[in-house]
């Protein structure tokens, strides 16, 4: 029988907290089987779809887009170094959108935030009477 892990050991190992697991295993993101005592066992792989979950969410997929990618893992299996190729190469052009708009955010801070409208002193240039409020809230001038 392979060895199995507590849900606190998962979360030691990992650095997710135990409540964060949970939430993963009713997303479906990650399983666990119960002893008798109905505590949650999770084998040992866990811990790299774990890893695998946390790295996706540090460069900006959502738990459903994270969900997809794991679900394109056959028996559900713990991702291997050539699926994590292969799933990262499909988020590179979504990375490079983050990084460009991140410049854009960098390049245009210092003197109005797009207009959301922080800036008294251009924003009857940029934004005469406020007409970007009628594209709702948020930044317009910093998204493409």
């Amino acid at each position: 029988m392979a060895i199995q892990l507590t849900i606190g050991q998962v979360s030691e190992r990992t650095g997710v907290a135990t409540s964060a697991l949970r939430y993963w295993e009713a997303l479906g993101l990650i399983s666990s089987v119960r002893t008798t005592g109905n505590q949650r066992r999770y084998e040992r792989p866990t811990i790299r779809r774990v890893s695998f979950i946390r790295a996706a969410q540090r460069v900006g997929l959502t738990l459903d887009e994270i969900k997809a990618a794991l679900a394109t893992l056959p028996d559900s299996r713990t991702p291997t170094a050539r699926d994590w190729a292969r799933l990262s190469a499909a988020w590179r052009s979504r990375l490079d959108e983050q990084i460009r708009r991140i410049e854009l955010l960098r390049d245009r801070l210092d003197g109005c935030i797009g207009c959301g409208c922080l800036s008294l002193t251009t924003c009857a240039l940029n934004n005469p009477q406020d007409e970007l409020a009628a594209l709702g809230p948020g930044a317009h001038r910093l998204d493409p």
